[in-house]
Order: structure tokens, then C-alpha cells, then sequence
């Protein structure tokens, strides 16, 4: 298998992230350790395939698409830009709450 290299962000303009308050576990309680590592696996699958998703979009990006195409990317772009946030804050969340 060729190794995995880091591509390049999409060139296309993307909306600043807002930071949104994450979400709390009800009283503090912690997240059992069977359910976390559950939980980690799944993240971390998403995540791999989330980056797929964004590597496909920019190398996308680089062909000469017209401009209703192009608009369909830039949607593609965004989705996948927002569910790896997602992704990153119910990480966040499994992090600080898990026993």
C-alpha cells in the first residue's frame, strides 16, 4: 500500500468555523470505558473516511469543472468540512468525559 501523504487544503473558499459550545454530558457524569472505546473506533472510522471525502474534493477542485459542477463541490466540500468538526468535537466530548 503507497504511503499516505497530507493533500493540500481545498482551494475553494470555505466559511470560517464557528466555535460552537460542545455538548455537556448530563451532571458531569462519565462516559462508561466500554462505551468510549466504542464510541473512539467509530470516530476515528469517520474520521478516515471523512478525509477520503475531502482528498477526492480538492483533487476535484484541480480539474477545469464548469461552474454548476463547480457549485456542487464546493456543497460536497462544506458537508464533509463540517462533519469532520463534528467528528472533532464528539472526540472533544468523548476526551473529557470518559472514565
Amino acid at each position: 500500500m503507497p504511503p499516505q501523504t497530507k493533500m493540500k487544503p481545498s482551494a475553494l473558499p470555505v466559511e470560517k468555523e464557528e466555535k460552537k459550545p460542545t455538548l455537556a454530558v448530563v451532571g458531569g457524569s462519565k462516559i462508561p470505558a466500554e462505551l468510549s472505546q466504542q464510541l473512539r473506533k467509530l470516530a476515528h472510522d469517520l474520521s478516515n473516511s471523512m478525509e477520503t471525502v475531502m482528498q477526492a474534493s480538492y483533487l476535484l477542485a484541480q480539474a477545469n469543472l464548469d461552474e454548476n459542477n463547480r457549485k456542487w463541490l464546493s456543497l460536497i466540500d462544506q458537508a464533509a468540512r463540517d462533519a469532520a468538526r463534528i467528528n472533532r468535537e464528539i472526540r472533544e466530548i468523548l476526551r473529557s468525559h470518559s472514565e
